[in-house]
């Protein structure tokens, strides 16, 4: 099979890593993470106006330009590569997917504010007692007159303090666990929504997320998006969306961490010569090397079956976000062994991606979530 990149792709990976190599300083970045405002907004304003990045994946209806999975693939592993922390994957890639799949006015309107920059969409799905598992919706969405009216708690919304809009699931009907029922809503942050309260927090890499709580948060009926009690089957279908954006991400960053340890093995002088001429190193750098390309191959799989059938597409989600978070250990704390005491401070970008790569073995599904769901895929 022929996993070259056609001539377009290639000229969007190209630009993209050019970009980022001139205009995203790592240090600016972490010093707007930890003491700004966890973003750099002029940065999201250059990916749409000057690559037209935020819309490459989005239809050309609402001012994109109609890529699919693979082109989402070349952009999530430049910005992995990079480090970069803003909300693309959350925005683009499983906002922009809910919104697509939902269509109507509404919806393409916000989509055509994402393309263009001017909107920043998370997601809110989680609850404390859901873990892992999207469906355990708690949270509960009534109707009042032509109003919704939301009460319930999300957590770890990722880019929620950054977001203009947030999208919430409700219940509005069945049981707390059932697939059916679950209804998706758009708030808009840009004005005061009375009993919702978002509070924000600073992740371990860097990122913004926010725990969200809705006391009684009156919406108008247009604020539905799609079907009430029919939004599982795109909600599981974003999850998956995610986790592989994720898991190209992760593939970039590791490989960045991986050249990285090897030409500080090459300096790094130990009884009069580079530590990298000690062949246990060397092994363990192959080691290293190895987890890499098959985590890439993994990531492969699952971009390459996100339009196939759910059970298809789970299957290869999982194999490769199971794969990928043993890499993503394996080479991050192998890194950071190799750099030494160095692995772990602020000067060195190592002990950046190391939290960003252990962080990511959670996000959209933890390692071990993702193993029991491909046993339970394959189970004959």
């Amino acid at each position: 099979m022929d996993f070259s990149l056609n001539d377009e792709q290639e000229l969007l990976r190209n630009g993209l890593t050019k970009f980022l190599s001139t205009r995203y300083d790592l240090e600016k970045s972490r010093t707007a993470a930890k003491t700004g405002a966890g973003w750099q907004p002029e940065i999201w304003r250059a990916f749409a106006e000057d690559l037209g990045l935020l819309g490459a994946t989005l239809p050309e209806s609402v001012g994109g330009i109609g890529g699919g999975p693979v082109e989402m693939m070349v952009i999530a592993e430049a910005l992995g590569h990079a480090l970069v922390i803003e909300p693309y994957v959350d925005t683009v890639v499983v906002a922009g997917g809910l919104l697509q799949r939902a269509g109507g006015d509404g919806a393409n309107r916000l989509l055509e504010d994402i393309a263009n920059g001017s909107a920043v969409v998370a997601l809110a799905a989680a609850e404390t007692q859901s873990g892992d598992w999207w469906q355990d919706v708690a949270t509960t969405a009534r109707r009042d007159g032509d109003d919704w009216v939301l009460d319930g708690t999300k957590i770890v919304a990722t880019s929620a303090p950054l977001a203009s809009q947030l999208l919430v699931t409700a219940r509005t009907s069945g049981e707390q666990r059932d697939a059916d029922g679950i209804s998706l809503f758009v708030i808009d942050l840009g004005a005061d929504v009375p009993g919702l309260q978002l509070h924000g927090y600073r992740t371990i890499d860097d990122r913004r997320a926010a725990d969200v709580v809705l006391n009684g948060v009156r919406l108008p009926g247009a604020a539905l998006v799609g079907e009430a009690g029919h939004a599982w089957p795109s909600l599981a279908q974003a999850r998956d969306e995610g986790a592989a954006a994720v898991c190209a991400e992760a593939a970039g960053g590791m490989r960045k961490v991986l050249d990285d340890t090897v030409e500080y093995a090459k300096q790094r002088q130990q009884f009069g010569q580079p530590i990298g001429s000690f062949q246990v190193l060397q092994h363990r750098m192959v080691d290293m090397h190895m987890e890499l390309q098959q985590a890439v191959a993994a990531v492969y799989l699952a971009v390459l079956n996100l339009t196939a059938d759910p059970d298809t597409r789970a299957r290869a989600v999982s194999a490769a976000k199971a794969t990928v978070g043993r890499a993503a250990r394996f080479i991050g704390q192998n890194a950071v062994q190799l750099h030494g005491g160095m692995g772990m401070t602020e000067e060195l970008a190592i002990g950046h991606y190391f939290k960003r790569l252990t962080a990511m073995q959670y996000e959209f599904g933890s390692t071990d979530h993702h193993l029991t769901r491909y046993a339970q895929l394959t189970r004959s």
